[in-house]
């Protein structure tokens, strides 16, 4: 009888169509496919009843968490090899239809249930996010308990992921060997400038995270901070780092939904990689908000991840893998979509930076921070939790250079009905 891998590896391959770029390791130590090739690691038939009882990506994700797949070697390079079939092959419904009719691949799926038994469902793995139903999408108590499972993890194992800097969103390099830290600082300058921030100005954080922007605000530009964040943990962290900073009388930290912020007008509003979790039934009431939260002439910066457009943006399907580990409900948008309606809510859209190549950058320096740290990290969450985020960082690492996803920054200003804009004459010089 051939082996476990082998049968494995006849499989797949009836299913993609085409040869297996990688290897495959069964939990028999049966090996199939290229030399030298990376490996993908089947380490229990639970992975296949995770298949089997949910056919894609999610089940390839709790077969992932559980630690029953695994990788040897290179997990870009595997990643890679298989980019064509996870992106490009992943909605090809016509071609599943057509494998299910073959009757090679009918005896190939009967050889898998047989190597899958027992058959039973396995139970998904703890990090997975249980929620009520997407007709509770974006209400302010699903919000919180979608940003409590991404960021509420332990603040000592985003230390170990992030660096000092505590910035979980896309640095901006000078070069690709600068240090994670000056990057993001230069990021962090970057959006100080494109708001004007100078002292005496009142800005917004929107999504403080752990307090970097506005210890920077205040810091060097003598600005006048008020951040919110859904986050306990990451409140409590930027407060603390706030105090030994000594800057307590300059920035103000809340446990608040945006959409309950009323102590406006501010100068400026800083919104960096927290647009991804309002979805798009709720961005336009977003864009009015942080509108009516502006005083005329003010600035608002949105530091937003994008996806390229479809032709049918009704089959748009939201990344099971992500939804259900990392970020649940979040939802990207094309760049024109996120522009379009923020001019609908009367914003002047004045200029928009694309830093697509940034962001890989910043997550490959992310994954070598966690995989140096590897036992530490499995320690400080969890071995399924480090595994999401080392496989999601690289994962979207990958995205990033093949051009499937974007980051830009846009500059809006609120613009008054009499008067001037307030930007400069000149492009990008933003004082």
């Amino acid at each position: 009888m051939p082996s476990a891998a082998l049968r494995l590896k006849k499989l797949a391959e009836q299913l993609l169509g085409a040869p297996l770029p990688v290897r495959i390791r069964a939990w028999d130590g049966s090996e199939a496919g290229p030399p030298g090739a990376p490996a993908l690691v089947v380490r229990s038939r639970r992975a296949l009843r995770h298949l089997m009882w949910r056919p894609g990506e999610l089940g390839l994700a709790r077969a992932w968490v559980a630690g029953d797949l695994d990788v040897d070697g290179d997990l870009y390079a595997l990643l890679d090899a298989l980019a064509e079939f996870i992106w490009e092959r992943a909605d090809d419904a016509r071609g599943l239809r057509e494998s299910l009719r073959d009757p090679e691949f009918r005896a190939a799926a009967r050889s898998l249930i047989a190597l899958a038994a027992p058959f039973l469902p396995p139970s998904p793995p703890r990090e997975e996010m249980r929620r009520r139903g997407r007709l509770h999408l974006h209400t302010k108590g699903s919000d919180r308990q979608a940003i409590s499972h991404h960021y509420d993890v332990g603040n000592d194992f985003y230390e170990l992921v992030l660096g000092p800097s505590m910035v979980y969103s896309c640095a901006y390099w000078e070069s690709d060997d600068s240090t994670l830290e000056d990057a993001q600082r230069d990021k962090l300058e970057l959006i100080a400038r494109k708001l004007a921030l100078k002292p005496g100005i009142r800005l917004l954080d929107v999504g403080c995270g752990w307090g970097s922007m506005a210890i920077h605000a205040a810091r060097e530009h003598g600005a006048a901070v008020v951040g919110v964040t859904l986050s306990h943990e990451q409140a409590a962290y930027a407060r603390k780092r706030i105090a030994e900073e000594g800057l307590t009388d300059r920035i103000e930290i809340r446990v608040q939904d945006y959409r309950d912020v009323r102590d406006g007008p501010y100068d400026a509003i800083s919104s960096i990689g927290m647009a991804e979790h309002v979805g798009a039934e709720r961005y336009l009431e977003y864009a009015h908000d942080l509108h009516a939260l502006l005083k005329p002439g003010g600035r608002l910066l949105n530091h937003q991840i994008a996806r390229r457009p479809q032709e049918d943006e009704s089959a748009y399907a939201v990344d099971e893998f992500i939804d259900a580990y990392v970020f649940p409900d979040g939802e990207l948008a094309p760049l024109g979509s996120t522009v379009g309606l923020l001019e609908r809510a009367g914003f002047e859209v004045r200029d928009v930076e694309a830093i697509r190549e940034h962001y890989a950058l910043t997550l490959r320096r992310w994954v070598a921070n966690l995989e140096a740290n590897w036992k530490e990290g499995q320690r400080l969450t969890s071995p399924g939790r480090a595994r999401i985020w080392r496989l999601y960082m690289a994962a979207s690492a990958l995205a990033f250079e093949r051009n499937r996803i974007g980051v830009n920054q846009v500059l809006a200003v609120k613009t008054p009905e009499v008067g001037g804009s307030g930007m400069p004459l000149r492009a990008r010089d933003w004082r």
